[in-house]
C-alpha cells in the first residue's frame, strides 16, 4: 500500500487502519489465538495503522496487541490509542491532566512500548478549559511520551481552538455512506488545517457486509440499544443497503470494499473493525470508484438515508454534536 503522512509531522501510515475495539469481545465472543490470526492477515495485507484504546475490553485489546508486538516486532507498526471515557460506573467523561496521565501509562505497559504515535481525547471534558487540555498533551508530546495529539467526536470550532493552541494529528469521528455529518464542516476544517480526518465505523458496525445482518446477531451491548439496530429501523435499513449489495455484486466487488474506498480519499484514513482475518481479508483490494460510481452509489444511499440515529440518548456523553 503507498503510505502517506498523518496529517503535516505524523508518521507515515497505509490508506487504510485496522479499529481493534473487538478483539475485548464488544461485538460478541473472541478469543486471543483469532485476534493474534487478525493481526498477522493485517500487516501481511500491507496494513500499518493501528487504532485502540484503554476502554476496549477494559485494557485487553491493548494487552493482545502488546503480545502480538512482541513477538512479531513489526517494523514501520503506527500505535494510536485514547482516553478520555470513564466506563465507571456510572459513566462519564474526564480530560484531568492527572487521570490521562496515568491512562496513557497503563496503555504504554500494555502495548510494551514507550510512546505512542498518536494519543487522543476520546471524548472532550466540555467542563474543562481547552487550554488545560491541549496544555497538558502538549507536555506529554515534549516528554516523547505522545507522537501527537488527536481528538475524537468533536465538532469544528473544537478543532478550531484546539489547533490554534498547538497542532492536531487526527481527528477522529464517525463516517460512512450512513453518517455523513463530519461532511457539514470537520472534513473542511480538517482539509483547511492539514489535519487526518479517521473514519470509525467507516462499514456501518457490520451492516455494511456482503450479507445481511439478522436482528439476533445485533443483539449485543452497544447495538441492542442503539435506534439504527432495533426495529422498525432494523428492516428498513436492511432494505435500504440491499441495493448496495445487488449493485456491488453486478460489479464483482464486495460490500465493504466499495464502502471503504468511498470513504477513503486525500486526508481521510478509514479504520474499519474486525477479529476475523477472512473478514478483512473481505476489504481488499479497494475498488477504484469513477464518478459515475459515486454518482450510482449516492442514488442507492443518498445522504440521510439511515433510520434511527446513529446513538441512543444515553451513548450521547461527551459526543459534540453542532447541528
Amino acid at each position: 500500500m503507498q503510505l502517506s503522512p498523518l496529517g503535516t509531522r505524523g508518521p507515515q501510515v497505509s490508506p487504510l487502519g485496522l479499529g481493534a475495539m473487538s478483539f475485548g469481545g464488544i461485538f460478541g465472543p473472541t478469543d486471543e489465538a483469532e485476534s493474534l490470526r487478525c493481526l498477522d492477515a493485517m500487516w501481511e495485507a500491507g496494513i500499518n495503522f493501528l487504532d485502540v484504546a484503554n476502554i476496549y475490553g477494559a485494557g485487553l485489546c491493548e494487552t493482545i496487541i502488546g503480545r502480538w508486538r512482541a513477538t512479531r516486532r513489526p517494523q514501520g507498526l503506527v500505535l494510536a490509542t485514547k482516553a478520555g471515557i470513564v466506563n465507571g460506573p456510572p459513566r462519564g467523561v474526564t480530560n484531568d491532566s492527572a487521570y490521562l496521565r496515568a491512562e496513557l501509562e497503563g496503555s504504554l505497559r500494555r502495548l510494551g512500548v514507550e510512546r505512542v504515535d498518536l494519543f487522543y481525547i476520546h471524548r472532550r471534558d466540555a467542563t474543562r478549559p481547552l487550554e488545560e487540555v491541549i496544555g497538558t498533551l502538549q507536555a506529554l508530546e515534549t516528554e516523547g511520551k505522545i507522537g501527537g495529539y488527536g481528538l475524537s467526536e468533536i465538532a469544528p470550532e473544537t478543532l478550531r481552538q484546539a489547533h490554534a493552541l498547538h497542532p492536531c494529528l487526527a481527528v477522529q469521528n464517525e463516517y460512512s455512506l450512513w453518517t455523513r455529518q463530519p461532511e457539514l464542516g470537520v472534513l473542511q476544517e480538517c482539509q483547511r488545517l492539514g489535519v487526518s480526518f479517521v473514519a470509525f465505523s467507516p462499514l456501518a458496525r457490520g451492516m455494511l457486509g456482503d450479507h445481511p445482518l439478522r436482528l439476533d446477531q445485533v443483539q449485543d451491548g452497544f447495538r441492542a440499544q442503539n435506534p439504527r439496530f432495533t426495529e422498525p429501523n432494523f428492516s428498513r435499513n436492511i432494505n435500504r443497503i440491499n441495493g448496495l449489495r445487488a449493485w456491488c455484486a453486478a460489479r464483482g466487488w464486495s460490500v465493504p470494499a466499495t464502502a471503504l474506498a468511498w470513504v477513503a480519499r486525500e486526508g481521510v484514513i478509514p479504520i474499519p473493525g474486525t477479529r476475523r482475518p477472512e473478514r478483512l481479508q473481505q476489504w481488499l483490494p479497494l475498488p477504484i470508484l469513477t464518478p459515475a460510481d459515486r454518482a450510482e452509489i449516492e442514488t442507492l444511499l443518498p445522504a440521510g438515508f439511515a433510520a434511527g440515529d446513529r446513538y441512543g440518548d444515553h451513548q450521547l456523553h461527551g459526543v459534540e454534536r453542532y447541528c
